[in-house]
């Protein structure tokens, strides 16, 4: 989806690069890179799992010093 603007004569290069924006805006190009700039892409099962399994240990690691006073 190509968006172009041709210079009409005796244009100045100011409105055509206002024109040019216009036509971005409203094309929603702008909407669509905003949405996809920091898109991750889904995580499998396993390493869903083992980023759990990461989770739970780190807790009780963590409840443990707590219950030791070392936190």
């Amino acid at each position: 989806m190509a968006i172009t603007v041709k210079k009409k004569e005796g244009e100045s290069a100011g409105s055509v690069i206002f024109r040019f924006s216009k036509k971005v805006q409203q094309s929603g190009v702008l909407l669509e890179v905003k949405r996809r700039r920091f898109l991750k892409r889904p995580q499998n099962a396993r390493s869903r799992h083992l980023s759990a399994l990461h989770c739970i240990g780190k807790k009780a690691e963590y409840e443990k010093m707590k219950k030791e006073g070392l936190i």
